[in-house]
């Protein structure tokens, strides 16, 4: 397996003043980093793709949907602006030489309709996906599809919906990601929402319960990697912690507080942690 940090405890734009960040996540012993997608621009990633080449690190991405290009809206130009703009970051993923692209893409974060999600909303979400992943196909990048918590999203909310909505969709390009801290608010057993979409699992984020550093709070570790390590799964675990450097998504991490030293040393204690409970399974 692989083991990434996540560029959003530090921005929400990632460019050039971001390399010293990246130089010493490698230096620490990372072996990639996950950038954040939000403003697709190829040539600016294809740029920054030569720089991340020279530091000899691999690298996933991360983006997501709003309200004005809510793959699930009921109006037909939006769902359209939605899949438009994912393949934007697909494009850009191809450029900067991300491999994954994960998120919360299938809906409007942040976004309710007061009910659950309906048949038409579900429907427009996978048949937006379908579209989505036969673009990255032709880019080489797949997807990581991320349920969130019921306070952040109504489409998905549960891994075993997420790996339902994915079968649906039935793109091998397409895959579900497993975030540990959505699953601590969502899930009753963490064993058996990993094995419900074991055959789908594409990508994992390893995330505390408060967001900040993984192994020091009250997320069900033993049981998670218990399960990832039964289910024999090998690909990348990427460390999501949030402090406070995005203002712009603040209503969705509803970080009000710093919960760490600093963010190196969040990074350093993150990595320790992944590698000893991997040891521990080996």
């Amino acid at each position: 397996m692989k083991i990434g940090m996540n560029l959003l405890l530090w921005t929400g734009s990632v460019s050039d003043r971001d390399l010293p960040t990246i130089r010493r996540l490698k230096e620490i012993g990372y072996d990639g980093v996950e950038l954040p997608i939000f403003a697709p621009d190829e040539s600016l990633f294809s740029k920054l793709g030569k720089r991340l080449d020279e530091l000899a690190i691999s690298r996933t991405a991360v983006t997501i949907r709003g309200p004005e290009d809510n793959p699930i809206s009921p109006e037909r130009s939006i769902r359209e602006k939605g899949i438009a703009a994912t393949k934007a970051a697909i494009d850009s993923c191809a450029a900067v030489g991300a491999e994954t692209l994960v998120g919360p893409f299938h809906s409007a974060i942040g976004v309710f309709s007061g009910a659950p999600p309906t048949r038409d909303e579900w429907q427009w979400g996978v048949e937006s996906m379908q579209r989505v992943a036969e673009h990255a196909a032709k880019c080489g990048v797949d997807l990581g599809v991320e349920p969130l918590n019921r306070f952040e999203c109504y489409l998905l909310n549960s891994h075993a919906d997420a790996a339902r909505f994915v079968r649906e969709v039935a793109h091998p390009n397409c895959r579900v990601l497993y975030d540990t801290f959505h699953a601590n608010i969502e899930e009753k057993h963490v064993g058996e929402a990993v094995r419900a979409c074991a055959d789908v699992l594409g990508h994992v984020h390893i995330s505390e319960n408060d967001r900040s550093t993984p192994g020091r709070g009250a997320v069900r570790w033993n049981e998670t990697f218990d399960a990832l390590a039964g289910v024999g799964y090998d690909g990348w675990l990427v460390v999501e912690a949030f402090g406070m450097a995005l203002p712009e998504i603040a209503a969705a991490t509803k970080i009000w507080r710093r919960m760490f030293d600093s963010e190196d040393q969040l990074a350093k204690e993150a990595l320790q942690f992944v590698r000893g409970e991997l040891a521990r399974r080996n």
